[in-house]
């Protein structure tokens, strides 16, 4: 089922643009095609897009200068990076510079839909619990002002820190699953939220080891093969380690079991 949405492809082969549009559309989607990078930009500037898939390869600049500028004026705007084998260490560099995910040419519609679904769907939740937790923290305003004016009550009795299922508690381990939030031995560590995600994963199944298929599925809502899984990975891995240790050469809490995954040691 399609999560809907505007759709912007950004790509300079007419065929393979065309086509991308037609399978969009046909999913539910509306999509809007640009054949270069500062067509695409103007079309951001006129219009109000939910998803962008962006050519690493374009005419008249790359698809990371692109991805820069979307990001300058649109940070939380997804963008999915098309990329043929020889661009690889490319998308990879994206995923680093705020890329949502990228796709390897021949673009498999399948992938195509399934990716544009997630991220829409994952989006709309995000929104949506935005909003829910600015209604509660609305609400928590004027409920403490209502029971201020006919009692003195201790700000703590207004705490939902002990609400079951918010928090998840493994070792040295504490994610706030509410507000999204993580601390390591009482301070807390500083995530992009997509690394969250992969902790989160990483501390459900702690202490055992995760391989790089399920920590994607988990994590991110979708299944890729081994190899894409593991390079998708590892970018994720390198930001929670910047996090945990900083000053660390080697992670003592964070073992790559090679070939296989990461194992997260709690204790």
């Amino acid at each position: 089922m399609s999560a809907g949405g505007q759709i912007l492809v950004i790509d300079d082969e007419p065929a393979l643009r065309h086509t991308l549009a037609r399978i969009l559309q046909h999913a539910g989607f509306q999509a809007t095609t640009a054949s270069a990078g500062a067509e695409g930009l103007l079309l951001l500037e006129q219009q109000n897009f939910d998803l962008v898939y962006l050519d690493i390869r374009l005419p008249d600049m790359s698809g990371m200068e692109v991805l820069k500028r979307i990001h300058a004026v649109r940070p939380d705007l997804p963008v999915v990076l098309f990329t043929g084998q020889p661009d690889l260490s490319s998308a990879l560099e994206a995923l680093r510079q705020g890329a949502a995910d990228y796709l390897l040419k021949p673009l498999q519609p399948e992938k195509l839909v399934e990716r544009a679904n997630h991220l829409l769907a994952r989006q709309a939740r995000e929104r949506r619990k935005r909003q829910i937790r600015e209604q509660i923290a609305a609400l928590q305003a004027e409920l403490e002002r209502l029971e201020s004016a006919d009692m003195a009550i201790e700000p703590a009795a207004l705490s939902s820190e002990n609400d079951d299922g918010r928090f998840l508690t493994r070792g040295k381990f504490c994610l706030d699953l509410h507000a999204r939030r993580a601390r390591f031995e009482g301070r807390e560590l500083s995530l992009p939220p997509s690394a969250f995600d992969y902790l989160l994963v990483l501390v459900r199944h702690a202490p055992n080891v995760v391989d790089y298929p399920t920590l994607v599925t988990e994590a991110q809502g979708y299944q890729v093969a081994f190899r894409e899984a593991q390079e998708l990975v590892k970018w994720h891995i390198h930001q929670i380690r910047q996090a945990l240790e900083p000053e660390e050469r080697n992670s003592r809490h964070l073992i790559n079991v090679r070939g296989i995954g990461y194992r997260l040691v709690v204790d």
